[in-house]
């Protein structure tokens, strides 16, 4: 896995008024994706992400009313092909981590799966194929 974090994404409970408060508030850029349920941030080297703690939770597989097992927060790392997210959850599962959610299909097009590491933060390996997400590593992705 490379050092990078692609995006952080934060599951809200109520997505308008965290938009409205990284937008307004701290200034943040949005990125021009119109959805209703999520919103992209762009920032210095990766992106922050904003989605329904429910659906983050549901997506990630894990249970969202688990104190011990959500934080809320999950952590991207991208990659350049669905095969690089299978070997990159492979080999996080082979240092310890705990695969959540395996690898598939998502409803938004891409592909991607989820572990936790020891203390339960919850890591994204995905593969987006319309854009790529996050800093731009020495390979050029």
């Amino acid at each position: 896995m490379k050092p990078r974090i692609s995006m952080i994404t934060l599951g809200v409970d109520d997505l308008p008024r965290s938009i409205e408060f990284y937008e307004q508030g701290l200034g943040f850029p949005r990125l021009d994706f119109p959805s209703p349920t999520v919103a992209f941030f762009t920032l210095n080297g990766t992106w922050l992400g904003l989605y329904s703690r429910t659906a983050l939770a549901e997506e990630a597989g894990v249970d969202a009313g688990n104190a011990d097992g959500f934080s809320g927060i999950s952590l991207a790392h991208n990659v350049e092909s669905e095969e690089a997210v299978d070997s990159t959850l492979a080999a996080a599962v082979a240092g310890g981590a705990v695969l959540t959610k395996a690898a598939s299909k998502m409803h938004w097009g891409g592909y991607s799966g989820y572990f936790h590491d020891p203390d339960h933060y919850l890591w994204e390996v995905a593969y987006n194929p319309f854009m790529w997400v996050g800093p731009e590593d020495t390979d050029g992705n």
